[in-house]
């Protein structure tokens, strides 16, 4: 049992905490103080939902049919490319969308960021990948009871990382008041972005 879920907190630690589009719109919430406990928790419960759908249902049967994974990462390259390109435009222009403005941040409305963390946490096919093909596909060959030993291993670590990365984004944000720090971040992550998509593009011609 113990070793399941160290397992399973390995695995999900060496997926979740690599940069990726859903972790930046997290710390960029962090960083502006907006509605972060329900951002968090959205992405905790999505990830809870998808390991747990990987792992006890179909992520065995999506890893071993190559066609639904190709569509899966070519989908996840595409929506990695555009998230990229509105980064580089945003740091080409100097007016990030994610500069700390006050007037803004009196008029953030609840609904509106619960839909836009849903957006970049369901309509970004590399999320399924992650959850439910690799972390599902891994779970494949382990007993009922392992696999919800790995379950629980997976999720603490989702727990634990997205919480702590909303939170904790506020200890930067004395750094982040100044413009040039918004747009080499925005730069930074146009740059992460589109190396992703490569990943996801070779990962398709490796299959092959």
């Amino acid at each position: 049992m113990l070793s399941a879920i160290l397992r399973g907190a390995l695995i999900s630690a060496s997926l979740i905490i690599a940069i990726g589009a859903q972790n930046l719109f997290v710390l960029k919430q962090g960083l502006l103080k907006n509605h972060i406990f329900y951002v968090s928790a959205i992405c905790f419960v999505c990830d809870f939902a998808l390991m747990s759908i990987g792992i006890f249902g179909i992520g065995t049967f999506i890893s071993s049919n190559s066609l639904i994974t190709n569509i899966l990462a070519i989908s996840g390259a595409v929506f990695l490319v555009w998230y990229g390109f509105c980064a580089f435009k945003n740091a080409i222009k100097g007016t990030s969308s994610m500069q700390i403005e006050s007037k803004k941040l009196k008029n953030n409305n609840l609904l509106k960021v619960v839909l836009a963390t849903l957006a970049v946490t369901l309509l970004n096919p590399h999320v399924y990948l992650d959850t439910v093909v690799i972390v599902g596909g891994i779970a494949g060959t382990l007993t009922s009871q392992q696999k919800l030993a790995f379950l629980i291993g997976a999720v603490c670590v989702s727990f634990i990382w997205f919480f702590g990365i909303g939170y904790g984004a506020r200890l930067l944000t004395p750094l982040f008041k100044q413009k040039k720090v918004w747009i080499i971040l925005d730069f930074l992550i146009g740059c992460i972005m589109f190396y992703i998509a490569y990943q996801l593009v070779w990962y398709i011609f490796e299959c092959h």
